[in-house]
């Protein structure tokens, strides 16, 4: 933050105690940590804050972009229980995972499993 290097902090140690002498220096430096204590808490929440807020506008950013999908679209209709929807906007995505119309009506035993022990 400051570029202040050893010997200054030297340097304005020696000016102080001879401006303020050596009764009152511990009591004013207790009060200089104070306030660099609560100046480095208001910066964190400040910093902590605008994270926050950054990371809010992101996370907006991205609801807004999925909710553009068509296929997001398509699959809240099946979920949510609007079958009429969701067929009207049959894609090519959702066809690929639906059962043919010959595996539909075989009985259970005659379709291909992997359990040929059993």
């Amino acid at each position: 933050m400051f570029d202040i290097g050893f010997f200054e902090i030297i340097f304005i140690l020696v000016i102080t105690l001879l401006v303020v002498g050596p009764e009152r220096l511990p009591r004013i430096a207790r009060t200089a940590g104070l306030w660099v204590g609560k100046m480095r808490g208001f910066v964190a929440s400040v910093k902590a804050d605008i994270d926050q807020e950054l990371a809010t506008e992101e996370l907006k950013k991205v609801l807004a972009k999925q909710a553009s999908v068509p296929e997001l679209e398509e699959l809240i209709d099946e979920v949510t229980g609007d079958p009429l929807a969701a067929m009207e906007s049959k894609s090519p995505v959702s066809s690929r995972n639906k059962l043919t119309d010959d595996n539909k009506h075989k009985p259970a035993d005659t379709l291909i499993t992997d359990d040929k022990e059993k």
